[in-house]
């Protein structure tokens, strides 16, 4: 956004509107040893389907994001702490976490 001088609610629209959609992808943690059915997802703009499709209402749980020195996990376990409640009272869940 700041490279074309906008914003960034400017720039998504934009890609929305030029049907430019981040696609949902899984991390193969198995290295293609056998079929994968990991819980890793992440968003990009580098493909054209997603891996899968959430058919059913889901509860988003932000995670702390980037560990750095100084930092420490139980922010992170605060986050699985709350997923694991809310699967024990019926809900479907998934955690967003910000890592670069």
């Amino acid at each position: 956004a700041q490279a074309v001088h906008s914003t960034e609610l400017a720039v998504r629209k934009m890609r929305h509107d030029c049907k430019i959609l981040p696609a949902v992808k899984q991390i193969d943690t198995v290295a293609a040893e056998w079929p994968a059915k990991t819980n890793y997802l992440y968003l990009t703009y580098n493909g054209t389907e997603h891996d899968l499709d959430f058919q059913e209402p889901h509860v988003m749980v932000i995670g702390s994001g980037v560990y750095r020195i100084g930092s420490s996990v139980e922010f992170d376990w605060c986050a699985v702490g709350c997923i694991q409640e809310l699967r024990k009272m019926g809900y479907k869940t998934i955690m967003v976490n910000y890592n670069l």
